[in-house]
């Protein structure tokens, strides 16, 4: 028997490129960098990188978690590729006369260290988003988007923050420094999407409406080892 075709969306694969991209931004130009503003100590990629959690809560919103699973696949395999190309780049011998060397070490040479924290915690800290969403949605019927929303993040950056800073960075940076960095950053990740609720809550609709989908994940497989879409 010939298996259903999959079916296919509008913009499904313009949102996976764009969730795909701030990844790869966010994670390979701000982690390193300590910032302080009006008295707050931050790590500079938290401006972008909480746009991947509402990118993920709008596709498990809409498509489903096995959807969202994918895409959350595709931007660790992403996000390691990159790794692995910056190693390799900054491994080969610099041409003589190129004096570009130890600047591209400056900005792209993250330790090994802080690699490994960056796929684990963006691996578990999207997974656990996207669950928590799913089953809430499932939980409340559809309704309260703006209570899955905050409350699927609430725990996805607690997973997150919780393995990338002290994987990173305890014993690099004080102590002090990682706590004070992580409380503020989890703050700001939450406060985050507070703030992008009313773009939430447009985005969503809009899909709904263009997809003609609004999926509940009943009787879905939650496993994150596998790549089928349903």
């Amino acid at each position: 028997m010939q298996p259903a075709p999959q079916r296919q969306y509008r913009y499904y694969d313009f949102i996976t490129a764009t969730f795909v991209t701030v990844l790869l931004c966010s994670n390979l130009i701000g982690p390193s960098k300590i910032c302080e503003l009006w008295g707050f100590t931050f790590g500079a990629g938290i401006l972008f990188f909480p746009i991947s959690y509402l990118f993920g809560d709008i596709l498990t919103e809409v498509y489903g978690y096995a959807r969202a699973r994918r895409v959350v696949w595709t931007g660790f395999g992403a996000l390691a590729f990159a790794s692995l190309m910056t190693v390799v780049v900054l491994r080969l011998p610099p041409a003589p006369g190129f004096a570009g060397q130890e600047a591209l070490q400056s900005v792209f040479g993250s330790t090994p260290r802080i690699v490994l924290a960056s796929l684990a915690a963006f691996w578990a800290g999207e997974f656990a988003n996207s669950y928590v969403l799913a089953r809430m949605k499932v939980a409340t019927e559809g309704r309260h988007l703006w209570w899955r929303a905050i409350g699927s993040t609430a725990l996805g950056a607690v997973v997150d923050t919780a393995i990338f800073y002290p994987v990173a960075f305890l014993g690099v940076w004080a102590t002090r420094d990682v706590l004070m960095v992580m409380a503020t950053n989890y703050v700001l990740k939450v406060v985050w999407e507070i703030i992008a609720l009313p773009v939430t809550y447009r985005v969503v609709a809009a899909l709904k409406r263009a997809e003609s989908e609004d999926y509940f994940d009943r009787g879905t497989d939650f496993t994150p080892f596998s790549l089928q879409p349903e």
